[in-house]
């Protein structure tokens, strides 16, 4: 019989008085990471019962706009990159990766 392996994965905001996040950190043993700050984070999570996707969307009130651009480009090639590998899809995973090129055009990201 095989044992069940659980592993933990802890985000940690420090709020202001008007409860905006003034400091985010987060662990995961498992990764290395242990109580590493952070400007910003998404979280994805998917109801089934529901068939809707919950979200966590927290950034510093310090987290530059320019590194927020960056952020959300950097996210969206990941999300491209972890669709193409949970479904086979090639040709969305393209067309992802078209806009993903497209944003980082218009933002001026590209080096």
């Amino acid at each position: 019989m095989s044992k069940n392996i659980k592993s933990k994965i802890e985000l940690n905001i420090e709020l202001d008085e008007n409860r905006v996040p003034e400091k985010l950190s987060w662990t995961a043993q498992d990764g290395g990471i242990k109580n590493e700050e952070a400007k910003a984070m998404m979280l994805s999570v998917w109801d089934s019962k529901a068939q809707e996707t919950l979200r966590i969307d927290l950034w510093t009130k310090d987290m530059p706009v320019d590194e927020m651009k960056k952020f959300f480009h950097q996210t969206l090639v990941e999300m491209s990159n972890t669709f193409q590998r949970a479904t086979q899809d090639e040709k969305m995973t393209a067309t992802m990766q078209d806009f993903c090129d497209y944003f980082a055009e218009k933002l001026e990201l590209k080096q």
